[in-house]
């Protein structure tokens, strides 16, 4: 493997020539350097057309240059280009080319000038000469300049590997030029009448036509660069090398006895996103060995601290990634490297976010100060040192935390305008996916899930492809949740399974894929009432240890709900209050803080104690009315209801959720909806039931009223109650119906319904 030069790069040279010699016209001559420029400084890896340019084949070549015309009348300038480098005809030629050619191509220096101008001889007009400060060439000076360190063995290399890439064009070549035959491989073979079956020719160039040989193609600059590129992807996406690529690699790089030291880097990533801690510990070692070994860059220590207390973290070794990242944050701000700086204390700040209680430590020490103190010093430091991506992600962390502690939305919504404005003004992608999956989380908040749902189908459609498999498996369950509260199952499963398996490949993301639709089948399951794969899912479910500490919470409250329609309410009781202690300042978030409240409140509902639930219920509502948390206010109100229905408030019940019903319904939540109708149904036959025991048997106009509007309520809930599979939902509609028609005294329908309850209880695996 040679060090700099390759056959597409002779190749770029050869076309340098074509148009040092005048044969590109003026209307070719712009796309002509553009396709120069573009070979000789890649374009960013994000363009479709990088590998286009920067590792043409021979047929890519054919297919730009056979679409212009050369200043030659009835050639095209890859007919000249194809002249060019079977001009090449033996390894003496290329000596040739490089050592004399190539020189020639460049504007003289002063001192040849001078010397010219003392010997007498007249300057030349009659060609172009490139300067030796233009872009072509500097790349020409460099590649006469890395053919002349060329060792022997590796010229000859060089000039196996040129026969090779342009051995498709010989009879092209050939049939154009039949005047100019000749060996497709050396002149001299054919000089010594030797052909390639020979003896002779095996020996000195192998199996030339074999495309698998790939020695001489790539050079170490080249896996230098395809490295940094595997590992901007791997830093970018989450994702792991691919099989092809991870193959290719190796082939490159084995070829050759120096190894590039990115290679260990990439090999650390890997291996920790497919969950190996060994070798990700293992390579990690070895890179910054070697880095600090070679370059004595004495910032890559702090950098490798850091490095390892990611892994550690990930890995679940919390106190060496403590101790790892202190380390870190004190080398950093002695040697004032605030760019490592910035960074600690941006993971240290996610990192007591997810794990409060490893943190004690750290908030001893103060290191970081409060949460808003910590976000405000990160916001300062990052404008100071330009690191715009670690800035937006810090203003997207403030407007969350503005988000869990339930502060004025007007200042939310400024912080997502801040974040919004610096990833458009400074050309950031990266952060896109978490400002729109926390910004699909603020409308849920306020009950407007048809914008919650607009914000994941954008990111899906459009944004999905350049950033990173975490975003989008995130984006795509907040997507499938909103199917799924809808009682679109079917589609949200097909959503999460269609899920390219590439993009799970790392450990973590496909951890993430399998909690995540768990959930899903949970809360499906739980709706059906089948115990049996409750447990088996709740027991897989917990055996994944996600380190997102609101995906374990909302596997809590499911398990809750779950025990409440169970009817364990001292279990339920005992839950709530685990759910409850496991909640930190650290982690708090009023919209669970609702949540747990109105649990409670439920559950003292039913076992009788509705007193105690009430002044739950009211704080629940007041919390998340003061927090602007419209969905949970909703929530609240209906657990008030539930309240208020037990202490035989029925006149308030009916009011309060009449009141609210046409935000219920823009929820589009089911499970919601028809826990409001079913709270209508129990008003509005208490309201007939109190006029009953006021008025006496005889029938009335507003008791039947009442009743009327109580069956027509009954309906809506048992739709609801349908399109989630809530069987047990739907029994107790049966049930209420079959009540009411025996009640109004329709004995025919009461026994219709009756039945229709039995076969649903059937369905439950109860049995009549």
């Amino acid at each position: 493997m040679t060090r700099y030069l390759t056959p597409w790069r002779v190749s770029l040279l050869c076309l340098i020539t074509v148009y040092t010699d005048g044969d590109v016209p003026n209307t070719s001559a712009i796309h002509v350097l553009s396709f120069l420029t573009a070979g000789i400084f890649p374009l960013d890896a994000a363009d479709k057309q990088w590998t286009k340019h920067y590792l043409p084949t021979i047929a890519e070549l054919e297919e730009f240059l056979s679409g212009h015309e050369s200043s030659v009348p009835g050639r095209t300038l890859w007919d000249l280009f194809l002249k060019k480098i079977w001009s090449l005809n033996s390894f003496d030629a290329l000596e040739t080319f490089f050592c004399d050619a190539l020189p020639a191509l460049l504007t003289k220096t002063r001192e040849q000038l001078l010397q010219e101008r003392d010997d007498g001889l007249a300057p030349e007009t009659d060609r172009m000469r490139l300067s030796r400060s233009s872009p072509l060439g500097a790349f020409v000076r460099r590649a006469y300049l890395e053919y002349t360190r060329l060792q022997f063995c590796d010229a000859v290399k060089l000039w196996t590997a040129f026969v090779r890439y342009r051995l498709p064009t010989y009879h092209m070549w050939a049939r154009r030029n039949p005047s100019g035959s000749q060996a497709p491989v050396d002149t001299n073979l054919l000089g010594a009448g030797v052909d390639m079956n020979s003896h002779l020719s095996r020996v000195v160039y192998g199996n030339i036509e074999d495309d698998g040989d790939e020695e001489g193609m790539v050079s170490a600059k080249d896996a230098e660069r395809l490295v940094e590129f595997q590992i901007g992807e791997l830093q970018k996406m989450g994702g792991r090398v691919p099989d092809e690529m991870r193959a290719r690699l190796k082939r490159i790089i084995t070829s050759e006895t120096s190894v590039p030291v990115l290679t260990y880097y990439m090999e650390y990533l890997d291996a920790w996103k497919a969950g190996d801690y060994t070798s990700a510990f293992d390579n990690l070692h070895r890179y910054f060995d070697y880095t600090m070994h070679n370059n004595f860059d004495r910032s890559a220590y702090q950098f490798a601290l850091l490095n390892l207390a990611i892994i550690q973290a990930d890995f679940e070794c919390f106190s060496e990634a403590i101790s790892a990242v202190q380390e870190a944050v004190a080398i950093a701000r002695e040697s004032h490297d605030m760019n490592c700086l910035n960074f600690c204390l941006s993971w240290l700040y996610h990192f007591g976010k997810a794990f409060p209680e490893q943190m004690h430590e750290v908030q001893n020490s103060g290191m970081l100060g409060n949460e808003k103190e910590g976000l405000a010093f990160l916001k300062a430091k990052s404008k100071e040192t330009e690191m715009w991506s670690l800035m937006s992600t810090t203003v997207l962390s403030e407007a969350k935390l503005e988000m869990q502690q339930g502060e004025s939305l007007a200042s939310i919504t400024e912080s997502f305008a801040r974040a919004s404005h610096i990833n458009v003004t400074k050309g950031l992608t990266n952060p896109t996916g978490g400002y729109m999956l926390l910004q699909s989380a603020l409308y849920a908040r306020l009950g407007a899930t048809h914008l919650s749902w607009l914000g994941t189908e954008v990111f899906r459609e459009c944004y999905k492809e350049d950033h990173p498999y975490d975003d989008f498996i995130k984006i795509t369950f907040r997507n499938c949740q909103i199917l799924a509260q809808k009682g679109s199952y079917k589609e949200a499963f097909a959503r999460m399974n269609k899920i390219e398996p590439e993009r799970l490949r790392a450990f973590q993301y496909n951890n993430a894929w399998t909690y995540y639709s768990g959930l899903l089948q949970l809360r499906r399951q739980i709706c059906r009432d089948d115990k049996v794969a409750v447990e088996h899912i709740f027991s897989q479910l917990q055996a994944i240890q996600l380190l997102d500490f609101d995906m374990r919470l909302l596997l809590a409250f499911y398990s809750i709900e779950f025990t409440i329609r169970q009817g364990d309410h001292g279990r339920a009781l005992r839950m709530i209050e685990q759910a409850a202690q496991s909640m930190h300042p650290e982690n708090f978030d009023v919209h669970s803080q609702v949540k747990i409240l109105c649990l409670k409140a439920r559950v003292l509902s039913q076992c009788g104690q509705p007193q105690r639930g009430f002044s739950l219920a009211m704080r629940a509502a007041s919390i998340a009315h003061h927090s602007k948390i419209l969905f949970d206010l909703w929530e609240a109100i209906c657990t008030l209801s539930t309240v208020l229905l037990s202490l035989r408030e029925f006149d308030a019940t009916g009011e309060l959720v009449e009141s609210i019903m046409p935000q219920i319904l823009e929820s589009e939540d089911c499970a919601l909806i028809a826990r409001a109708y079913s709270l209508l149904v129990d008003a509005n036959m208490g309201m007939a039931g109190e006029l009953w025991r006021l008025q006496g048997r005889e029938s009335t106009p507003a008791r039947k009223e009442y009743v009327n509007r109580a069956l027509g309520y009954i309906d809506c809930a048992y739709d609801q109650y349908e399109e989630i599979e809530d069987i047990k939902g739907q029994t107790e509609m049966m049930a209420k119906k079959a009540t009411v028609m025996h009640l109004t005294g329709d004995p025919v329908l009461a026994n219709d319904y009756a039945s229709k309850y039995l076969d649903l209880r059937k369905q439950m695996g109860v049995g009549a």
